[in-house]
Formats: structure tokens, C-alpha cells, sequence
């Protein structure tokens, strides 16, 4: 960021992600569970251009995500918070402490993408309140207009496909202006499809295709899930957008492998 005391106008921090995806380069997202800054801070030292945390189903107050946030902008990471469906507060908040970007689950329709768009943009995209006190707006040192172009332009908005209704009308909602990312969530869908975890079955394969398609039919980046062995193929798909993995699957499976190994050389039943 630029010092005002070089006479340059104070700016937003440019997201790493954006910056990646228009050059045409692969980003690399971790997911952490856990409520500590130090997990993000790590993820940032080793490379992740992308810290996804969340507010959907895991109990961190924002004290913590905001936390998180602090450290990852110290390594120049990006943070994705996936908000819990609720009020336009909800949406806004993880922008306002400056998190590059929110990720909204179970978008079910066009109508849903579209509110979405009008909650978390400013004008003339959509109708986002205004404030520019908080550190997205370098508590009100950025002037108000370039705050205004800087967050529409610098800050990105995912919809999380994971159900299998919204895809009937999947080409509408990769349609609407206004966000980047469709994010294809392949546990959810599984389960409503009536085939949880069964990630072979055809009609996630045929999901997962479709979801690159429509998004490259019209403009926007395509995200998802999966371990670093299918990696080449999804970005053979044409997804640009990849978490790879998960705080607390590596931290369970590293210990479990610690106790495992340890009971094989002590003998230990």
C-alpha cells in the first residue's frame, strides 16, 4: 500500500487472486476451521495466494476472522470468508475488515445471485451500503469515490454452487453481472442427490463439467475442492480456482500418522 507521505493517494490492497485469475494463472486456497491467527500467518508464509475461513458452519466469532485477516495481509494473502446466509450485514462485514472476498453457499436461483450482487456491490453495480470507516477503507483515508471503484474492482464475490436444484437454471444465474466466481461444491451436492461422498457418481461428474462451461460462457472464473492428486485435472477442466486442503484434515491425519507410528515402534497395542 501507498504511503500518503509519498503525495500518493492512499489505496485499497489489490487482491492476489484477481490479479492471478485475469492473468490467467492458477490460485492455490487452503480452508482453516480453526480459531487462530497463527494458522492463517503459517498458510501465508508457505505460499497460499487464498485462506478460505468461514462463518457457515464453524463457531468463530469475528474477532477471529478478523484476526485471521490481519495475518494474512502480512504475506500478501489473500482471505475468502464464507458468510452464513443472512442480512446484507452478513455479506458486508468480512469486506468492511477487508477480506478480498466473501463466498456465499447454496445460491439456489438467479433472483438469490442477483440480491447477492445488490448487497455486496456499490453503485452503479448494485446497492451496497456505504461506509469507508473500516480497514477496507483505510478507515476513511481512501477517498470516497476511489473507495467506491477500488472495492467493485479489487474485491471479489463467489456463489457456491452445491445443490442440485439451482442447476436447472444455471445459465441465468452464471448470467448475472456483478460477482466472479461460481464455486462448485461437490459434498453438498452429493447429498442432494441422495449419494454423500460417492464424488464418482456421473451426475457430479456432469455437474462439475457444466459449472466450468457456463462460467466460461459468460465471463466469470470457476472455483472448487479437491486434493493436490486431481490438481492437472481440474485445471484441465478449466477450474482456475483450487482449495486443496484443510487445517484440521492435515493436522488429524499428520497426528494420526505421529500415534501410529510411535504404537509400531514401542509396540504399543
Amino acid at each position: 500500500m501507498e504511503s500518503m507521505d509519498n503525495n500518493q493517494p492512499m489505496q485499497m490492497r489489490p487482491s492476489r487472486v484477481l490479479k492471478k485469475l485475469r492473468a490467467g494463472q492458477p490460485v492455490t486456497c487452503v480452508k482453516t476451521n480453526l480459531a487462530d491467527a497463527r494458522l492463517a500467518e503459517i498458510a501465508g508464509i508457505v505460499g497460499f495466494d487464498c485462506l478460505w475461513t468461514c462463518m457457515e458452519h464453524i463457531p468463530n466469532d469475528w474477532s477471529v476472522i478478523e484476526k485471521q485477516i490481519w495475518a494474512a495481509k502480512v504475506h500478501d494473502m489473500d482471505v475468502v470468508v464464507r458468510v452464513a446466509r443472512g442480512s446484507y450485514s452478513d455479506y458486508i462485514r468480512p469486506l468492511e475488515m477487508d477480506a478480498s472476498g466473501i463466498m456465499i453457499p447454496h445460491i439456489m436461483s438467479a433472483e438469490d445471485a442477483k440480491n447477492v450482487v445488490r448487497m455486496t456491490r456499490f453503485g452503479p453495480v448494485g446497492r451496497r451500503p456505504i461506509d469507508g470507516g473500516n480497514a477496507d477503507g483505510a478507515f476513511c483515508q481512501i477517498d470516497l469515490q476511489e473507495y467506491i471503484r477500488q472495492a467493485n474492482e479489487q474485491r471479489f464475490i463467489i456463489l457456491q454452487i452445491e445443490d442440485p436444484e439451482p442447476m436447472e437454471e444455471l445459465d441465468a444465474i452464471a448470467a448475472v453481472e456483478g460477482y466472479d466466481m461460481l464455486l462448485f461444491g461437490p459434498g453438498d451436492f452429493s447429498h442432494g442427490i441422495g449419494v454423500p461422498g460417492q464424488m464418482d457418481d456421473p451426475r457430479i461428474v456432469e455437474a462439475r463439467h457444466r459449472i466450468v462451461e457456463v462460467a466460461a460462457a459468460h465471463g466469470k472464473f470457476a472455483g472448487t475442492v479437491g486434493g493436490v492428486e486431481a490438481v492437472g485435472e481440474l485445471l484441465g477442466m478449466g477450474y482456475q480456482f483450487i482449495n486443496i486442503g484443510a487445517d484440521v484434515i492435515s493436522l488429524a491425519t499428520h497426528w494420526a500418522e505421529l500415534i501410529s507410528q510411535f504404537r509400531e515402534q514401542a509396540a504399543v497395542e
